[in-house]
């Protein structure tokens, strides 16, 4: 897992001799307070990253099903995901039944990627429950997929 620092403005002023004041200086400690850090997966594992911003949100093993519908049309299921934060919780009644979830957003670009299920009535939906929704429409993949896709194009040409 790596972390990456991006100095805003005001820590990059703060860097110029002469150029510091006491209002740059609360600002840039209000600003260090917004801080956030992205998460990188491993860029040998096939990854998924949002379509808006390539930031990382999945490893492909994190991966259990590509079979759901989202707003948008289809989308994957999830153990884990990174670099993404949750609104409030809130029902819906989707078409697997009544749900807890709360839509999920890119920590980025802030971009609604999906949802997290909270909480499932339904027996047969409780494996769904702590597990993440992204829309395809909002996700694309990364790094070591050309291998596959390779493999695939040969099968299909044979």
């Amino acid at each position: 897992v790596c972390v990456q620092f991006r100095p805003t403005p005001a820590a990059i002023l703060h860097a110029i001799p002469g150029r510091r004041t006491n209002a740059m200086r609360v600002e840039s400690k209000t600003e260090k307070d917004k801080k956030t850090f992205q998460t990188y997966l491993d860029t040998s594992d096939r990854t998924y990253s949002c379509a808006h911003c390539r930031a990382n949100l999945a490893n492909h093993d994190q991966l259990i099903s590509k079979s759901f519908q989202g707003s948008q049309g289809k989308a994957y299921l999830f153990n884990s995901v990174v670099n993404v934060g949750c609104g409030p919780s809130e029902e819906r009644v989707l078409l697997t039944g009544q749900h807890t979830v709360a839509d999920i957003y890119c920590d980025c670009c802030k971009t609604t990627l999906g949802w997290k299920y909270e909480y499932a009535y339904e027996l047969s939906q409780k494996y769904k429950e702590g597990k993440y929704i992204i829309e395809l429409a909002h996700m694309v993949k990364d790094n070591g997929w050309e291998k596959e896709d390779a493999g695939r194009k040969r099968r299909s040409l044979s």
